[in-house]
């Protein structure tokens, strides 16, 4: 007896299974406008197609390095859930990525997502796709494309997850390798607006085992969710006009593993970092945390930013003219320590 011949069972369908192709393909054409939103003349083909296509702009670099990252946002997508709030986790995508590859020096050019699903919630979608289209705009980086995913019983239904992709180029010349740098050399620090993308699992369970994210806490000044979903900044625009200066010797992002852990991938053998802790107050979303878990100092150090998401090393000779820069610029830094 042949499959189709067993009446006694109901025919069945993709969308039967619980994927509904239609519903996907028009959530997709619904943010084909926000993707074009970010593209500048490199971008040569529409959204939709089976690969982005971006003419590089060769006459613009000597000799071109390409730089990529791929990551994700952790389980800050399960505060993104429990909020019902989904546009910033896409601007958090897009510029933890922008970050990772600027360390290196490096500018972005396009951006690739990837949204895998249950079943495809159009209004959490588009959330997403804002976001990340939002992010991709102020960091001058075109949304090439991506992958829309539902997978029926691989997710638990009203969740999702998301990646992103990102290019750069940097010149071969340019390229911040960590090599210069020397006993000596300063470690500046560059304020987060709070825990970013990492350290998530440890302060959900710190917070919501005390509040619920609609609890308004003086301390923040704003609600647990609200405080937890503060976007990730980027850091390209600050950084841009230095990325070139002699005295920049190394730039760390500081995810998951926190200043110390982060800053000493950078230092060559026989290099170690001597961190002034107390040369900064923690922000309150941190002091919280610490005493609503009862969590180390330590572990705190280990886990999260504590206030400082980027840490520059540079040499000695270089701060006058770091702190004149910022000092004009208006942006808010941190001496942190040195290089021994």
């Amino acid at each position: 007896m042949s499959p189709s011949s067993k009446t006694d069972q109901p025919r069945l369908s993709y969308k039967a299974a619980g994927v509904d192709i239609h519903a996907g393909e028009a959530a997709v054409d619904r943010i084909k406008q926000l993707a074009a939103s970010t593209h500048g003349p490199q971008v040569l083909a529409n959204l939709g197609g089976f690969g982005g296509l971006f003419e590089f702009p060769k006459e613009k670099y000597r000799q071109p390095v390409l730089v990529s990252s791929t990551d994700g946002v952790g389980t800050k997508l399960k505060i993104a859930f429990l909020t019902g709030r989904h546009d910033t986790i896409g601007q958090d995508l897009v510029n933890h990525c922008v970050n990772d590859i600027l360390t290196t020096g490096a500018l972005p050019l396009f951006f690739l997502d990837y949204f895998a699903t249950s079943h495809l919630d159009g209004d959490a979608f588009e959330g997403v796709m804002e976001g990340i289209s939002r992010a991709c705009r102020e960091n001058d980086c075109a949304l090439l494309g991506g992958e829309t995913a539902e997978m029926p019983d691989f997710y638990q239904p009203g969740e999702y997850d998301i990646s992103g992709t990102i290019v750069g180029v940097v010149e071969k010349d340019e390229i911040l390798t960590g090599r210069a740098i020397e006993a000596g050399d300063v470690l500046v620090g560059l304020h987060s607006t709070g825990l970013h993308t990492n350290g998530y699992s440890l302060a959900r369970k710190a917070l919501l085992r005390e509040w619920t994210v609609d609890t308004e806490l003086p301390e923040l000044g704003s609600t647990v969710g609200e405080a937890m979903l503060t976007v990730h900044r980027s850091y390209l625009s600050i950084m841009r006009p230095i990325l070139s200066q002699p005295w920049l010797h190394g730039a760390a992002h500081i995810t998951g593993g926190g200043i110390e852990g982060n800053a000493s991938r950078l230092l060559p053998e026989g290099r170690r970092l001597a961190i002034d802790w107390l040369a900064w107050e923690w922000p309150p979303v941190f002091q919280v945390i610490q005493d609503a878990g009862g969590v180390d100092t330590q572990e705190m150090r280990r886990t999260f930013n504590l206030g400082i998401g980027w840490v520059l090393i540079i040499a000695s000779n270089g701060l006058s003219s770091l702190e004149g820069y910022y000092q004009k610029s208006g942006e808010p830094y941190t001496l942190i320590g040195e290089v021994r």
